[in-house]
């Protein structure tokens, strides 16, 4: 495989097509910068609540295992949302140019 060819329109990080997050969310202010992505506040449209958006740049998945640490992150996140002290994931969704992980805020020191 081509080390580009992961980022395609025909490829997805999560491995299927997911609802578009701008239908879902709202994006707000940038809170940090990665080496891979984005944090931004965010906020569930149809009931108000704020969350964080960690958006990753497909364009930097540049190798298979690139792909594959972000596939695992957001395998992790789902297997241990719930248990206490530990960020619970609220969904992942994915476009032609980013893998977008929603997540509860933390808030406080």
């Amino acid at each position: 495989m081509n080390r580009n060819a992961t980022v395609n329109q025909g490829f997805y990080v999560i491995g299927h097509k997911t609802e578009n997050i701008h239908d879902l969310y709202t994006l707000g202010q940038k809170l940090s910068q990665g080496q891979f992505g984005t944090t931004y506040s965010c906020k569930e449209n149809s009931i108000g609540i704020d969350y964080v958006c960690k958006s990753i740049s497909k364009r930097k998945l540049i190798s298979k295992e690139d792909v594959e640490d972000v596939r695992r992150e957001i395998q992790i996140m789902h297997h241990l949302s719930g248990y206490k002290n530990i960020i619970t994931i609220k969904g992942a969704y994915e476009d032609p140019l980013y893998v977008h992980i929603v997540m509860e805020l933390c808030i406080g020191g």
